[in-house]
């Protein structure tokens, strides 16, 4: 009777979700609340460059694009220059009044091996410099830790499939915070673990391009991370939350997984889908310290059925339950898209991917954008920010990233304005709904190295010239118009004739 009783709960939610979003919802004329930020986001492999320069060691980044994997065989080694540029690109953001800057730290400027006793003093001065260049000009940094550039001895023992990556991450989370933690007041320990545990060592799209067991490792990855996470947590907690007084979380990536249908089976299909890719780091940290109950049913029941005498997916110690349970401060989402998922009984091979029994897929009607895995559907945030605010008790939540692409770079980006005008607008419905949303990041900053499609895809608010080796900026009218809307924070009932027009779906109409 309790398991008919929770699954009936978990549809009754599920509904929820889907009915709130409003496919056809108007667009919304209000102002977000006056303690909103505004922000936009960047990765150190992505703008830095500077590889090998001021003690720097090698990343799984930097061989993996060295191996000539990359679109056009493009790399990260100048990138957009940020390295030499933080002061121009500081004074981008300022002139679009934004009140905060995502930022990650490569770790190989601070230990190039990974290892404390490697510690790099002037590469931990590049990052103070930069954080006193954002303070000086009223931007408050947050601050991620860790963004993909695994140091390459740590790689070359078996990185995050090895459990001695946990101690090597909590001493450089240690440093960092004691070297900057007087001026960052925000932290992320990781972003989008997902990717790294996924694309990184089960399909092998990122680095370190594993592809031996997509139905292990993946789950390996990510049981090492969630320990790391908690363990840079608690760290900070104890070390220095009470003289640095600031907050510290994850930031985790997330797309609407909407029923195809409304039948009983796709709409367990789609929370099913949720909870493997969202609820496989949240679940742990923002309610029990532990896996959800559905994914490991799952993947045990899969494992059974291979004849393995334990399930794949990794169990935590009642110790580590305790140790990884409640540690955040405030949830840390990057969405982009929404896909349709169906129940789909799937055999045929033992993987993550597989071990979900779901079929995806897109609505053809979807704007598409310049990546294959982005279309354009702007209603799915609302929809996700409401899932969170039901399934993990309503946290305080920061965007951290969204954001969307293009091949050609245009400064008259009419497309991006688009996309953000009704992506943002649904966070604005989401407050409405009563989502504790208190920040929206905008990814990115700049065009940069878009990891494995280098630099043929764009998503930058600023346009950046990688043939001229000076690296030059150009403002595009996304970032004009980004900056409108934080002066105004948000949208206001329109009155006079001169005020910008809207279609009813939230997007500009020119002209």
């Amino acid at each position: 009777m309790a398991a008919v009783l929770q699954l009936l709960l978990l549809f009754a939610v599920s509904n929820l979700c889907s009915a709130v979003h409003h496919k056809d919802a108007p667009f919304l004329h209000k102002k977000f609340p006056p303690y909103f930020m505004w922000g936009t986001a960047t990765a150190s492999y992505q703008i830095e460059g500077a590889w090998n320069v001021s003690g720097k060691g090698e990343s799984i980044w930097d061989k993996f694009s060295h191996a000539g994997v990359i679109h056009n065989q493009d790399t990260g080694d100048v990138a957009c220059d940020s390295y030499n540029k933080y002061k121009e690109d500081v004074q981008l953001m300022k002139e679009m009044g934004v009140t905060h800057y995502r930022f990650s730290i490569a770790w190989t400027r601070i230990f190039p091996t990974g290892k404390a006793d490697s510690y790099n003093a002037a590469g931990m001065q590049y990052y103070k410099d930069l954080v006193a260049e954002l303070k000086n000009n009223s931007i408050i940094p947050m601050a991620t830790l860790y963004h993909w550039d695994l140091p390459q001895q740590l790689e070359d023992v078996g990185g995050w499939l090895n459990d001695t990556v946990i101690e090597h991450y909590r001493d450089y989370a240690d440093r960092v915070f004691s070297e900057l933690g007087d001026d960052v007041k925000l932290w992320l320990t990781f972003n989008e673990p997902f990717v790294t545990c996924w694309l990184g060592y089960g399909i092998a799209v990122h680095a370190p391009g594993k592809y031996e067991k997509p139905g292990v490792d993946p789950y390996i990855c990510a049981h090492n991370i969630i320990r790391s996470h908690a363990k840079a947590w608690h760290t900070y907690d104890d070390k220095y939350r009470e003289s640095q007084r600031g907050k510290i979380s994850i930031t985790l990536d997330a797309d609407w997984k909407e029923p195809k249908t409304n039948s009983s089976a796709d709409r367990a299909a789609a929370e099913r889908a949720e909870q493997f890719k969202l609820g496989w780091f949240a679940h742990p940290i923002y309610k029990n310290g532990d896996y959800p109950k559905v994914m490991k049913e799952f993947v045990a029941k899969k494992s059974k059925a291979q004849g393995l005498p334990v399930s794949r997916l990794p169990q935590f110690t009642e110790a580590e339950k305790c140790m990884i349970k409640g540690t955040y401060d405030f949830f840390g989402l990057n969405h982009y898209t929404t896909q349709y998922v169906a129940d789909k009984e799937d055999s045929s091979y033992v993987s993550y991917d597989k071990d979900q029994d779901i079929d995806v897929t897109v609505d053809p009607n979807w704007a598409s954008s310049g990546s294959s895995w982005l279309k354009v559907v702007p209603w799915g945030l609302r929809s996700l920010l409401n899932w969170i605010k039901y399934e993990y008790n309503n946290p305080d939540l920061y965007v951290t990233e969204n954001g969307v692409s293009d091949k050609n770079g245009t400064l008259n980006d009419t497309f991006r304005i688009n996309f953000y005008n009704g992506y943002i607008n649904n966070v604005l419905k989401a407050i409405d709904d009563g989502c504790n949303v208190k920040g929206y990041t905008a990814w990115s900053l700049l065009d940069n190295f878009e990891w494995r499609q280098g630099y043929s895809e764009k998503f930058g608010l600023h346009y950046v010239d990688f043939d001229d080796p000076d690296r030059p900026r150009e403002t595009k009218d996304s970032a004009k118009w980004f900056k409108k809307l934080i002066n105004t924070n948000g949208w206001e009932e329109l009155k006079d004739a001169s005020s910008p027009k809207y279609h009813p779906d939230g997007r500009l109409v020119f002209g």
